[in-house]
């Protein structure tokens, strides 16, 4: 859990502002939910290692010294926004579009790109199970990345209903299939011999673990079968491998059949070209249950975002099921890679003000403030030094603070109704009209010369 100064908010507000954007022209509205949630309200939605990281709420007052919980801090934002459609479902429309940019927090262990109190920035689709749907999402995700200036990303995309079919092809006993998916979703961090390790640590015989091994490094992310090929020709060999893999298997079946139907969709969209088929990607969280996706970049390990479909989480609540996808991209993420890259504009690091006015002894602070006021109303951002200070002080500050101008008003000025203003960057300086300084500025700002 971090401070953010001043030039890290600019940036966090660049990012998080081409999001807002993007996701608007998509049709997605706004939506803010608490940072509590019961306890009971989030338990049992992650599985197994997503439960372990909820920092959860002891109760309070006279209940104290019970040690119990009642509350905790929201995990994600998928769960709150499933509570909030059993809520208030009489008042939304039948297929809702939400964003949600809201911090969420997790007891794990800072890393690179990992932090305890981070923000998501989320987009789902409630009320359709067409294949549209994760279309859209993907689009709107690649749209971001690519207005921020992200050139490189993959999109992978899998969907359960084939990891289910894999892992009893391969011998997985349903029973072994959630801790499975636990460890497989954990490859890019402990690499193939440690799922394999951990396959076998949960019960899995090993030569079924190691045929498991074998069969996502010919389809996964990580391939060397596919090498060479174009992304829409890997993508259509490892569709057929896997039809010849689970053509008895039904379920894994319709999950191929949902899966070309995204690659065919995706075609014209922003997404089309980035999607991979990737049969190890697991995504952990366990509410899944239809297509999953994740976005990756070559010098990040882990992902940038991530989502999917969850068409029984809010049913969960509601007592009936309401289809659902979403994706989440990784505010702190996306801002370690665009500043290891320098990749935000030269404007992003601009000062709090374009303008600093001077204050000296003996001055009137009233028409201080004054002259101040009218730049603002000019649309100018403007500093007032807050006490009477040597000249060379307040250009000292000036500097600090990079602003651009410094207006000086002394007596000489005030008595021949004009202003001194010096430019900090050219450090030229000369006499205005005081009725004049606002345009005058304005135009040194629109055509960069005095």
């Amino acid at each position: 859990m971090r401070d953010f100064l001043p030039e890290d908010v600019r940036r966090r507000e660049h990012v998080v502002d081409t999001v807002e954007r993007v996701y608007q022209r998509y049709g997605f509205e706004p939506l803010e939910t608490p940072a509590l949630e019961n306890i009971e309200t989030l338990t049992g939605k992650y599985g197994e290692e997503g439960n372990k990281l909820i920092f959860k709420v002891l109760r309070r007052g006279e209940h104290e010294a019970s040690g119990e919980t009642d509350l905790a801090l929201r995990y994600d934002l998928t769960v709150p926004l499933a509570r909030v459609i059993a809520e208030h479902r009489g008042k939304l429309p039948r297929f809702f579009k939400r964003y949600q940019i809201q911090p969420v927090w997790r007891a794990d262990r800072p890393a690179r790109g990992r932090f305890r109190e981070f923000y998501q920035c989320d987009v789902d689709a409630i009320g359709s199970r067409s294949m549209v749907v994760e279309v859209e999402v993907c689009s709107a995700v690649s749209d971001v990345l690519m207005e921020l200036g992200f050139d490189d990303f993959v999109i992978r995309v899998n969907h359960r209903a084939v990891l289910a079919g894999l892992l009893e092809t391969s011998g997985v006993a349903p029973s072994q299939q959630t801790d499975a998916l636990i460890v497989l979703d954990k490859r890019d961090k402990i690499g193939r011999e440690g799922v394999a390790r951990e396959l076998v640590s949960r019960g899995i015989e090993e030569m079924i673990a190691r045929r498991l091994v074998a069969a996502f490094d010919e389809l996964g992310h990580h391939e060397v079968v596919f090498q060479g090929m174009s992304g829409e020709d890997a993508n259509l060999a490892k569709l057929t491998r896997l039809d010849s893999l689970l053509s008895q298997h039904e379920q894994g079946t319709r999950g191929l059949s949902e899966l070309r139907e995204i690659f065919t969709l995706s075609g014209p969209t922003s997404a089309g070209h980035r999607l991979h088929l990737d049969a190890s990607l697991a995504r952990g969280l366990s509410y899944y249950t239809g297509a999953i996706m994740e976005i990756n970049v070559p010098d990040l390990a882990g992902s940038l975002g991530g989502g999917g479909r969850y068409d029984g989480l809010i049913g969960m609540f509601l007592g009936e099921q309401i289809p659902a996808c979403g994706f989440s991209l990784g505010l702190e993420r996306i801002l370690v890679v665009m500043t290891e890259r320098k990749m935000f504009p030269p404007g992003i690091e601009a000062a709090a003000a374009e303008v600093l006015v001077t204050l000296f002894e003996g001055e009137p602070i009233q028409d201080t403030l004054k002259l101040a006021g009218e730049l603002r109303g000019a649309g100018l951002r403007v500093d007032v030094y807050p006490e009477p200070d040597r000249l060379g002080k307040q250009l000292k500050y000036a500097s600090a603070t990079r602003a651009r101008f410094v207006v000086v008003v002394g007596s000489d000025e005030r008595a021949a109704g004009q202003v001194t203003l010096k430019n900090m960057q050219t450090g030229d300086q000369q006499r205005v009209a005081r009725a004049d300084i606002a345009r005058f500025i304005s135009t040194v700002n629109l055509h960069g010369k005095t």
